[in-house]
């Protein structure tokens, strides 16, 4: 008896399942893909626990017939493509005619569809992959969808899910990405028939960004509406290759993960890690390390310079001309930082700049740049001498790294054995500060932080367990770093993160005693979230109270804070 056989369908779906319907979200993606596919000008998305109960979709596409609503649960079914050519070319979001089958093999499922020309609706039950049911039923223009108990049958697969307020916050995080890549369709989310996302169609992506994200949020976006083009060998006349428009964040508005990158490409959301570290280039000498813009880029190329069949999620692309696109979205996104003043322009040369060049040479032109050449002095200098630093105007001294106008003289001989005094405290406030600086820099130095003696004994008394208390500090810059050393060496030390460790080892200690003082403000603080964040808000609002918070949820996802710590 030969040991190679067929799989039985049922069990074929199950692993075809497995790459397909990894979590609640995963089922939501292909659905939502599937009503814009039809030409949906209205998506409603009901969600229950998370989306384990129930995950309904409803939109006002163009339908099914009853043959199409019962062929599209059979593997590799699909409208999309016809022939191997389509693949090449691909401009619908689904195509792979497996979603479906997938996700019926994991969950209880009823499809009920109409046409616009259709005498009646069309209902279909399936349940872990077997044909249920199939009957007419009174039914709107469009498709509703909806999927209960997933993974029932598939226990291992169920208990490898999260937290309800996890699977929600993805389910949400989701939907977002789909209202920002569409705003020409009306969007609407529920999560235990509570409200999280409602937004209108609108005109265009600002309006949209207005919608999720609010007006503060929005004035801290740059707009970016740039092409950068591959050059030919034989001029600098540069073909289109790519176009990225969107937005991007000023400096002082990051985050630490990159869940805050809405990143699309031909109207496809995608993680793409190419992308993602030519958004992070664009960044580079601006944002710190570990933290990251929030981003909203639409990049779109010809349909055969990309091959969005990759991965079964659809999540994943491969580029004809990689480095091109890369390029691309790096040199507009600093095209972008540059026209809102956060980064220096850089000059187009003859040859190309090494990547070295590029980074380090304005500086090297600044400090250069001090004037027409005079004779040096003729003093002769002898063993004896000692040198000291002449002491200079405020404007012209050194900040950060980058020499001003520096002085012909900058040096003056003292007597022999005379004991220099302790150095000057870096000079705080400069105006020439760089400019690629100076946002950060500027965003820190307004928010409340400690002087810098407080500031210090908190680094010393151990808020930063990585560092020594053997510091000895040299001075403040910008009100925002400390300049230290110890037995290791040189020391940069944020002010504002060790201030906030000192705030979160204080709130640790109130929850070990219990005890939480708050006051309560003057006027509250109302603010308002994004989707996902409101996710997150309803998940913590309790704790956030324990630690001395009152939080009151006004209309919407606004929320106002009335009493702190």
């Amino acid at each position: 008896m030969s040991k190679i056989r067929v799989l039985p369908d049922h069990i074929s779906n199950l692993i075809a399942a497995g790459e397909v319907v990894e979590r609640p979200a995963s089922v939501a993606k292909e659905l939502v893909e599937n009503a814009i596919d039809a030409g949906a000008t209205r998506i409603v998305i009901d969600v229950e626990s998370g989306g384990r109960r129930l995950l309904k979709i409803t939109d006002d596409g163009e339908g099914m017939t009853r043959d199409d609503a019962v062929l599209a649960f059979e593997r590799h079914a699909t409208s999309k493509i016809s022939k191997a050519e389509d693949l090449s070319a691909i401009g619908t979001l689904g195509f792979r005619g497996e979603a479906l089958a997938s996700i019926a093999s994991v969950a209880r499922v009823e499809l009920v569809t109409h046409t616009e020309d259709a005498a009646a609706g069309t209902r279909v039950a399936i349940e872990g992959g077997r044909m249920r049911d199939v009957k007419d039923a009174p039914h709107p223009r469009g498709t509703t969808i909806a999927v209960r108990d997933l993974f029932f049958n598939t226990p291992a697969r169920r208990k490898f899910l999260r937290s309800e307020a996890t699977e929600t916050y993805h389910l949400t995080n989701l939907v977002t990405h789909y209202a920002l890549a569409h705003p020409e369709i009306a969007f609407t989310l529920t999560n235990n028939g509570r409200e999280t996302l409602r937004v209108a169609p609108a005109k265009d992506l600002r309006e949209r960004a207005y919608q999720v994200f609010g007006a503060q949020f929005l004035d801290s976006l740059l707009e970016v509406n740039n092409a950068v083009s591959e050059p030919t060998e034989t001029s600098f006349s540069l073909p289109q290759i790519a176009k990225v428009q969107g937005f991007v964040s000023a400096p002082r508005e990051r985050r630490t993960s990159r869940d805050a990158q809405f990143l699309f490409v031909n109207g496809r959301f995608v993680r793409d890690r190419l992308i993602g570290r030519a958004l992070s280039e664009g960044y580079r000498s601006i944002l710190p390390h570990g933290v990251y813009p929030v981003a909203l880029l639409f990049i779109e190329v010809p349909l055969e310079e990309v091959d969005v069949n990759v991965h079964p999620a659809k999540t994943e692309v491969r580029f004809r001309r990689a480095a091109a696109v890369a390029d691309t979205v790096r040199e507009s996104v600093r095209s972008a930082l540059t026209s809102a003043g956060y980064a220096a322009t850089t000059e187009i040369r003859d040859s190309a700049p090494t990547a070295i060049e590029s980074e380090i040479g304005e500086d090297i032109n600044e400090s250069c740049n001090t004037g027409p050449l005079v004779e040096p002095s003729a003093r002769v200098v002898t063993q004896g001498d000692t040198f000291a630093l002449k002491p200079q105007p405020e404007q012209d001294r050194i900040a950060f790294g980058v020499a001003t106008a520096i002085e012909r003289e900058p040096f003056e001989f003292v007597s022999a054995g005379a004991v220099v005094s302790e150095p000057r405290a870096v000079a705080t406030g400069s105006s020439h500060n760089r400019q690629s600086i100076d946002p950060v820099a500027t965003a820190r130095g307004s928010d409340t932080l400690p002087p810098l003696d407080s500031a210090l004994r908190f680094v010393r008394e151990g808020a930063v367990e990585s560092l020594s208390s053997n510091i000895r500090p040299l001075g403040q810059l910008d009100e925002s770093f400390i300049i230290a050393t110890d037995d290791e060496g040189l020391l940069l030390i944020d002010q504002h993160v060790a201030h906030e460790r000192v705030l979160f080892d204080k709130y640790r200690t109130l929850e070990a005693s219990r005890r939480a003082e708050s006051q309560q403000m003057l006027i509250p603080e109302t603010f308002d979230l994004t989707p996902a964040q409101t996710t997150a808000f309803d998940a913590v609002a309790e704790e956030l109270e324990s630690y001395g918070f009152e939080l009151m949820r006004l209309s919407g996802r606004t929320v106002a804070i009335k009493s702190t710590p």
